[in-house]
Order: structure tokens, then sequence, then C-alpha cells
């Protein structure tokens, strides 16, 4: 079974819900949703390009060829994530508040 199939559930119930009360908002709200799946996109692109030395995936396999990390860095990888994680958050806040 899927991981969050319960919100997933609901999430369609409630866009149900929508349709039948309010269908005149279903616009707003593909609109609102595609703006966070390109902030999303945009931001882990953006990322890559910025730090592209700096990559979470390269500290977890020190030993294959295209890894670009000491060995022993569980930290870095947690930073790394952060970072990404936090990059993305920005650019998706920066494009559903601004547009």
């Amino acid at each position: 079974m899927p991981r969050l199939i319960g919100w997933f559930c609901i999430t369609l119930g409630l866009l149900c819900a929508l349709a039948l009360l309010n269908p005149q908002q279903l616009p707003v709200v593909l609109y609102k949703l595609s703006l966070v799946s390109l902030g999303a996109v945009l931001g882990y692109w953006i990322d890559r390009s910025l730090f592209p030395y700096a990559r979470p995936h390269c500290f977890l396999f020190p030993h294959e060829p295209n890894s670009c990390g000491p060995e022993h860095i569980n930290t870095a990888i947690s930073l790394l994530m952060i970072r990404r994680a936090v990059v993305i958050f920005a650019v998706i806040l920066g494009l559903t508040l601004g547009l």
C-alpha cells in the first residue's frame, strides 16, 4: 500500500466537496498547486546550480567514482539536506506570495 494513502483520500474528498460547493474555485486551487510544484522544481535546480559540488548524495557513497565527499561526515549530509530544504522552501514561498 502506498504511503500517505489516507491523506490522498482526504484530499480527493475535499476537492470533490469543493467542486460541489464552489466549482469556480477549482481553477484557483489548480493554479496554487502548480505554483507550489513549480517552486519545488525551481528550488531543486537552483540548489543544484548554486552548490554543484555539495550535493547530499555525494556524501552517502564515498567510494563510488562520482562521489565528491570524504568518508565519515554524517553531519555534513544533514546540513546539506537542510540547506536544500531551505532553498526549496524559500523559492516556493517567494513564488506563492509574489504571484
